[in-house]
Protein backbone atom coordinates (compact mmCIF):
# COMPACT_ATOMS: atom_id res chain seq x y z
CA UNK A 1 0.00 0.00 0.00
CA UNK A 2 2.83 2.38 0.79
CA UNK A 3 4.18 1.89 -2.75
CA UNK A 4 1.13 3.70 -4.10
CA UNK A 5 1.66 7.45 -3.94
CA UNK A 6 -1.92 7.85 -5.13
CA UNK A 7 -3.34 5.75 -2.28
CA UNK A 8 -1.13 7.42 0.31
CA UNK A 9 -2.43 10.80 -0.89
CA UNK A 10 -6.00 9.51 -0.57
CA UNK A 11 -5.31 8.29 2.97
CA UNK A 12 -3.73 11.63 3.92
CA UNK A 13 -6.82 13.47 2.67
CA UNK A 14 -9.15 11.29 4.74
CA UNK A 15 -6.90 11.61 7.78
CA UNK A 16 -7.03 15.41 7.39
CA UNK A 17 -10.84 15.27 7.23
CA UNK A 18 -10.87 12.71 10.10
CA UNK A 19 -14.42 11.38 10.27
CA UNK A 20 -14.91 9.15 13.34
CA UNK A 21 -13.64 5.55 13.09
CA UNK A 22 -12.85 5.93 9.39
CA UNK A 23 -11.45 3.39 6.95
CA UNK A 24 -10.79 3.46 3.23
CA UNK A 25 -11.93 0.15 1.90
CA UNK A 26 -14.06 -1.84 -0.41
CA UNK A 27 -13.30 -1.71 -4.09
CA UNK A 28 -10.34 0.60 -4.16
CA UNK A 29 -8.09 -1.76 -2.18
CA UNK A 30 -8.80 -5.00 -4.01
CA UNK A 31 -8.60 -3.15 -7.33
CA UNK A 32 -5.20 -1.62 -6.52
CA UNK A 33 -3.80 -4.99 -5.42
CA UNK A 34 -5.23 -6.98 -8.32
CA UNK A 35 -4.24 -4.28 -10.81
CA UNK A 36 -0.65 -4.55 -9.64
CA UNK A 37 -0.71 -8.35 -9.72
CA UNK A 38 -2.10 -8.22 -13.28
CA UNK A 39 0.42 -5.59 -14.43
CA UNK A 40 -2.28 -2.95 -15.01
CA UNK A 41 -2.19 0.78 -14.43
CA UNK A 42 -2.52 1.37 -10.69
CA UNK A 43 -5.97 2.99 -10.74
CA UNK A 44 -7.50 0.94 -13.58
CA UNK A 45 -11.17 0.18 -12.87
CA UNK A 46 -11.20 2.42 -9.76
CA UNK A 47 -14.54 4.20 -10.05
CA UNK A 48 -14.67 5.67 -6.57
CA UNK A 49 -13.02 5.68 -3.19
CA UNK A 50 -15.18 4.30 -0.42
CA UNK A 51 -14.69 5.96 2.94
CA UNK A 52 -16.60 4.32 5.75
CA UNK A 53 -16.96 5.94 9.13
CA UNK A 54 -19.01 5.37 12.26
CA UNK A 55 -21.03 8.18 13.80
CA UNK A 56 -23.92 6.87 15.89
CA UNK A 57 -24.80 10.41 16.99
CA UNK A 58 -25.88 11.53 13.50
CA UNK A 59 -27.47 8.95 11.19
CA UNK A 60 -28.70 11.50 8.65
CA UNK A 61 -27.70 11.48 4.97
CA UNK A 62 -26.47 15.03 5.56
CA UNK A 63 -23.72 13.65 7.82
CA UNK A 64 -22.37 11.58 4.93
CA UNK A 65 -22.63 14.59 2.62
CA UNK A 66 -20.64 16.71 5.09
CA UNK A 67 -17.84 14.15 5.13
CA UNK A 68 -17.86 13.95 1.33
CA UNK A 69 -17.70 17.76 1.00
CA UNK A 70 -14.66 17.80 3.29
CA UNK A 71 -12.98 15.10 1.21
CA UNK A 72 -13.78 16.82 -2.09
CA UNK A 73 -12.33 20.06 -0.70
CA UNK A 74 -9.03 18.28 0.02
CA UNK A 75 -8.85 16.15 -3.14
CA UNK A 76 -11.28 17.25 -5.86
CA UNK A 77 -9.62 14.79 -8.27
CA UNK A 78 -10.82 11.75 -6.29
CA UNK A 79 -14.36 10.34 -6.74
CA UNK A 80 -15.33 10.06 -3.07
CA UNK A 81 -18.19 8.10 -1.55
CA UNK A 82 -18.66 8.29 2.23
CA UNK A 83 -20.97 5.97 4.15
CA UNK A 84 -21.82 6.12 7.83
CA UNK A 85 -21.76 2.50 8.98
CA UNK A 86 -23.94 3.39 11.96
CA UNK A 87 -26.80 4.09 9.52
CA UNK A 88 -26.50 1.06 7.19
CA UNK A 89 -29.33 -0.85 8.87
CA UNK A 90 -31.71 2.01 8.02
CA UNK A 91 -31.47 1.49 4.24
CA UNK A 92 -30.09 -2.04 3.80
CA UNK A 93 -33.42 -3.88 3.57
CA UNK A 94 -34.77 -1.57 0.87
CA UNK A 95 -31.62 -1.99 -1.21
CA UNK A 96 -30.84 -5.69 -0.62
CA UNK A 97 -34.18 -7.23 0.34
CA UNK A 98 -33.53 -8.26 3.94
CA UNK A 99 -33.05 -6.46 7.22
CA UNK A 100 -29.76 -6.47 9.12
CA UNK A 101 -28.91 -5.52 12.68
CA UNK A 102 -27.07 -2.25 13.30
CA UNK A 103 -23.32 -2.38 12.85
CA UNK A 104 -21.07 -1.54 15.80
CA UNK A 105 -18.03 -0.12 13.99
CA UNK A 106 -16.52 0.66 10.64
CA UNK A 107 -14.45 -2.49 10.85
CA UNK A 108 -17.61 -4.56 11.27
CA UNK A 109 -19.01 -2.78 8.20
CA UNK A 110 -15.92 -3.59 6.13
CA UNK A 111 -16.21 -7.16 7.37
CA UNK A 112 -19.65 -7.40 5.72
CA UNK A 113 -18.40 -6.63 2.19
CA UNK A 114 -19.52 -9.15 -0.47
CA UNK A 115 -16.26 -11.05 -0.96
CA UNK A 116 -13.55 -12.19 1.39
CA UNK A 117 -10.94 -10.29 -0.61
CA UNK A 118 -13.01 -7.09 -0.40
CA UNK A 119 -13.51 -7.21 3.37
CA UNK A 120 -10.47 -5.01 3.99
CA UNK A 121 -10.09 -1.43 5.16
CA UNK A 122 -7.08 0.76 5.84
CA UNK A 123 -6.42 3.91 7.87
CA UNK A 124 -3.39 6.20 8.00
CA UNK A 125 -2.63 6.95 11.63
CA UNK A 126 -1.29 10.23 13.01
CA UNK A 127 2.25 8.77 13.20
CA UNK A 128 1.98 7.61 9.54
CA UNK A 129 1.62 3.95 10.50
CA UNK A 130 -1.04 2.03 8.63
CA UNK A 131 -3.89 0.34 10.44
CA UNK A 132 -5.28 -2.56 8.42
CA UNK A 133 -8.72 -3.94 9.25
CA UNK A 134 -9.10 -7.37 7.69
CA UNK A 135 -11.64 -9.33 9.72
CA UNK A 136 -11.54 -12.19 7.20
CA UNK A 137 -7.77 -12.01 6.69
CA UNK A 138 -5.63 -10.87 3.77
CA UNK A 139 -4.75 -14.20 2.15
CA UNK A 140 -7.58 -14.15 -0.40
CA UNK A 141 -6.76 -10.59 -1.42
CA UNK A 142 -3.09 -11.28 -2.14
CA UNK A 143 -3.64 -14.79 -3.51
CA UNK A 144 -6.29 -13.42 -5.91
CA UNK A 145 -9.05 -15.64 -4.57
CA UNK A 146 -12.60 -14.37 -4.37
CA UNK A 147 -15.17 -16.22 -2.35
CA UNK A 148 -18.47 -15.17 -0.85
CA UNK A 149 -18.38 -13.52 2.53
CA UNK A 150 -20.87 -15.63 4.51
CA UNK A 151 -21.48 -12.91 7.11
CA UNK A 152 -24.17 -11.11 5.16
CA UNK A 153 -24.16 -12.02 1.48
CA UNK A 154 -26.29 -14.76 -0.07
CA UNK A 155 -24.80 -16.96 -2.81
CA UNK A 156 -27.16 -15.39 -5.34
CA UNK A 157 -26.21 -11.84 -4.30
CA UNK A 158 -22.52 -12.76 -4.49
CA UNK A 159 -22.88 -14.12 -8.02
CA UNK A 160 -24.74 -11.01 -9.15
CA UNK A 161 -22.07 -8.79 -7.57
CA UNK A 162 -19.24 -10.71 -9.29
CA UNK A 163 -20.93 -10.22 -12.67
CA UNK A 164 -21.80 -6.57 -11.99
CA UNK A 165 -18.18 -5.80 -11.05
CA UNK A 166 -16.82 -7.63 -14.10
CA UNK A 167 -14.34 -9.57 -11.97
CA UNK A 168 -13.67 -12.35 -14.53
CA UNK A 169 -13.23 -9.93 -17.41
CA UNK A 170 -11.12 -7.35 -15.59
CA UNK A 171 -8.91 -9.66 -13.52
CA UNK A 172 -8.73 -13.03 -15.31
CA UNK A 173 -6.13 -14.43 -12.89
CA UNK A 174 -8.57 -14.17 -9.97
CA UNK A 175 -9.95 -17.53 -8.89
CA UNK A 176 -13.63 -17.21 -8.03
CA UNK A 177 -14.84 -19.85 -5.60
CA UNK A 178 -18.55 -20.58 -5.64
CA UNK A 179 -19.35 -22.91 -2.76
CA UNK A 180 -22.43 -24.23 -4.58
CA UNK A 181 -20.23 -25.31 -7.52
CA UNK A 182 -22.42 -23.30 -9.86
CA UNK A 183 -20.49 -21.22 -12.37
CA UNK A 184 -20.62 -17.48 -11.94
CA UNK A 185 -21.81 -16.46 -15.40
CA UNK A 186 -21.53 -13.16 -17.16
Amino acid sequence: MRDSDWLMGVLEAVRDCDPPDWLVGGGVLYKLVWNRLHGYLETAHVNDVDVVFFDSEDLSPEREQTVERGLWARRPDVPWEAKNQAAVHLWYEEKFGHAVPPLRSSEEGVGANPGTATAVGIRLLADDDLYVAAPLGLDDLFEMVLRRNPRRVTPESFRKWVVKKGIRERWPKVRIIDEDANPVSA
